[in-house]
């Protein structure tokens, strides 16, 4: 793991804290530090950082870092340092304090993860309503109630809390295409429906697919999929890897409990999967359509002209060309023909970032 801190050069006890996590953390990552802004552009680059850790909240620097990482994709936490305590801003006049807000809360809003030093912090950060992804870890710098070494263990699972989440967006391109034969190994039940020369199993990055399998709820498609395909995977216990996920996440739900059984109509069945699909999508959702456009009872015509009746029929093809992108329906299956067009492109963009924050 690659961690870049940034911090104000002139701030005695930032600097200080900064170097007790720097020794911490020598032995868990490859930590570089930044005190200016001509200097952390480039080291974010060159390192090709997984972490920027921001301290202090009140200065240019801090929102030039910001905008740093959202140019390179860099995920952030910052540790306020007490900058945001009503004791730090009761000097300014009004006006000022609320200038000052309005930056804090624009740049806070879209970090990873927000540090505070204690219950009082805590508190009156969270009365801003700034960002709820906040994590306590006391300063040992002036502090006994934690070692050196404690401090920088938080924060480190603090990066690693954070490197757990939306893994889907860190993929590298082996390990995506891994994932979608997976998939289709685990839909099908049988590996010769897939291509496994599209991808070198030496090179998967099994956290990043198995802990993006665990938060879409499709865990029992993907160990399946990884049996029959006869790959080495490790064992991860992804149900207590810690994550942080979007304000209104909630864990996906299978076909049977959104929609109820299947009733001996097959054509009905696949009308009210497609429904919910539509109305929420999900990859759970996906891979469970997917599934039933392989059975022997599917009607296509029978199908296609529910569709027509019900006026789903552009909807259903924008949704059948993302079926055939994210889990390989094979055109032969597909009961009407795909449309690719800006709708289509808002329901991949749904389904890509269900788990961004």
């Amino acid at each position: 793991m690659n961690v870049l801190h940034i911090y104000p050069k002139n701030n005695e006890l930032i600097h200080r804290h900064v170097s007790l996590l720097i020794e911490g953390l020598r032995q868990s990552a490859n930590v570089q530090v930044a005190d200016n802004s001509k200097s952390f552009y480039k080291q974010a680059c060159d390192m090709q950082a997984d972490i920027l850790h921001i301290h202090g909240a009140n200065q240019m620097l801090q929102l030039k870092a910001l905008r740093c990482a959202q140019k390179y994709n860099l995920r952030c936490v910052v540790t306020l340092h007490g900058q945001l305590q009503p004791f730090a801003t009761s000097a300014m006049s009004k006006q000022e304090r609320m200038s000052l807000l309005l930056v804090q809360r624009e740049y806070l809003q879209k970090v990873y993860a927000v540090i505070t030093f204690g219950k009082m912090e805590t508190a009156s950060f969270n009365r801003l309503g700034f960002n709820p992804r906040v994590e306590e870890i006391h300063n040992a710098v002036y502090t006994n109630t934690i070692t050196p070494a404690e401090m920088a263990a938080q924060t480190f699972a603090v990066y690693q809390k954070i490197q757990d989440s939306n893994t889907l967006e860190k993929m590298d391109a082996t390990t995506l295409a891994a994932f979608k034969a997976i998939i289709k190994a685990g839909i099908m039940g049988d590996k010769r429906w897939v291509d496994t020369s599209t991808f070198d199993p030496r090179l998967i990055n099994w956290r990043h697919l198995l802990v993006y399998a665990e938060h879409e709820n499709i865990s029992n498609y993907t160990d399946y999929g990884i049996r029959i395909l006869e790959l080495s995977a490790p064992l991860i216990d992804t149900q207590h890897i810690a994550a942080f996920f979007p304000k209104h996440y909630t864990r996906p739900k299978t076909i049977k409990e959104l929609v109820g059984d299947y009733q001996g109509d097959q054509t009905d069945y696949l009308m009210r999967i497609i429904r919910q699909v539509l109305k929420t999508p999900t990859l759970l959702g996906a891979i469970e359509l997917t599934r039933e456009l392989y059975r022997d009872n599917v009607n296509d015509d029978a199908l296609a002209g529910k569709l027509e009746d019900a006026g789903l029929t552009h909807s259903a093809a924008r949704l059948i060309q993302v079926l055939g992108e994210v889990v390989l329906l094979n055109e032969g299956f597909m009961p009407i023909d795909p449309l690719d067009d800006k709708q289509t492109e808002k329901l991949r963009n749904t389904l890509k970032n269900h788990l961004k924050i």
